[in-house]
């Protein structure tokens, strides 16, 4: 009685050792799996690739020395399914991570994403500069893709230019010419196409709105006139008049760095509205959601012509006599300037 009395004791006395050793196990386990290893000022980056395993992965942070265990990691993302769920993409490791942290940052993939942003109006050779300095890759395949039959028929265009919705975007570090423009035409496509298509005028194509919407970006900057600017050309359309859109002219000719001279517009290309009527073949920019609206939403106006005043805003006529009035009116003020 008295030997089994002692052997129950014993038993009792190694659970509670074995108890202890867990618990404090566990503690000491959860407290390195939060607690953050400090790696300073340098920045451990580490490359996700498509099919990468996690054991390579976590060897890659071990390395760097983001993290000291491979197990402490191992574990937690087997439990909780990280490891079969890695997203492909650049991460940066720098400052304190933890286990937790450095898990987490895995399993939400949160990458690495480079900040763009794509101003109202840009043509698409600017376009195709401003990402290719950001994403590093070379301009001529953005470019390239304007021409590119497969990708314009996926997204039902007829051609790029115009569908590079401007705003300020995060691609994902890595991203080729052709996924970059694929989130720029679904952000258009995401922006406009509540406007679609009851909105659509009947003298003017969804696709003739957004060619239009770019000839007004590119006129002015200002919001309250972008719809008489539109009432301009609206109106000239009906009338089968010449559009005599300067911009167009530029476009036509690669884009200039100077000012137009007056032999420019006898230089004879499609987008040349000086000598061919109707709207250029194709939008000669990527014009924002309040030129679309504009174009779509004209201002009722008599107004046939317009131009450039000494302010940043445009003087409106509704006779060439008047237009001529109003360009002298300029002339003048800009000489008195000089005189000053």
């Amino acid at each position: 009685m008295e030997k089994a009395d002692t052997k129950k004791s014993t038993f009792k006395y190694i659970a509670k050792i074995t108890a202890v050793v867990l618990l404090a196990a566990l503690v000491l386990g959860t407290v390195t799996y939060y607690y953050p290893k400090n790696i300073g000022d340098k920045t451990v980056t580490v490359i996700v690739k498509q099919g990468d395993s996690f054991k390579s992965v976590v060897s890659k942070l071990v390395d760097g020395g983001v993290l000291s265990s491979k197990v402490m990691l191992k574990i937690p993302a087997r439990i909780f399914g990280v490891d079969k769920r890695l997203v492909p993409g650049r991460y940066d490791f720098t400052g304190k991570n933890s286990y937790s942290s450095v898990l987490k940052k895995l399993g939400q993939g949160d990458f690495v994403r480079i900040k763009v942003t794509i101003p109202e109006g840009a043509t698409i050779w600017q376009t195709a500069a401003l990402l290719a300095d950001s994403l590093k890759f070379e301009a001529d395949s953005l470019q390239a893709l304007n021409k590119e039959t497969k990708f314009l028929s996926e997204r039902e265009l007829s051609y790029l230019e115009g569908y590079l919705f401007p705003e300020t975007y995060y691609f994902p570090w890595g991203s080729s010419a052709r996924q970059a423009a694929a989130i720029m035409v679904r952000q258009y496509q995401s922006m406009t196409d509540s406007l679609w298509p009851e909105a659509i005028t009947a003298s003017l194509t969804k696709e003739e709105i957004i060619i239009l919407a770019s000839i007004i970006e590119a006129e002015t900057g200002a919001g309250n006139e972008r719809e008489l600017v539109s009432s301009v050309y609206h109106n000239r359309l009906r009338k089968k008049m010449k559009l005599d859109a300067d911009p167009t002219v530029i476009y036509g000719l690669g884009g200039l760095k100077r000012p137009l001279w007056l032999k420019d517009l006898k230089k004879r290309t499609p987008y040349n509205t000086y000598l061919n009527r109707g709207l250029p073949p194709t939008p000669i920019n990527s014009p924002g959601l309040a030129a679309i609206k504009a174009a779509l939403y004209p201002a009722e106006t008599d107004y046939y012509y317009f131009v450039a005043d000494n302010g940043g805003k445009h003087l409106f006529a509704k006779t060439n006599a008047e237009h001529n009035r109003n360009r002298q009116k300029i002339k003048r003020e800009q000489k008195e300037a000089r005189a000053k």
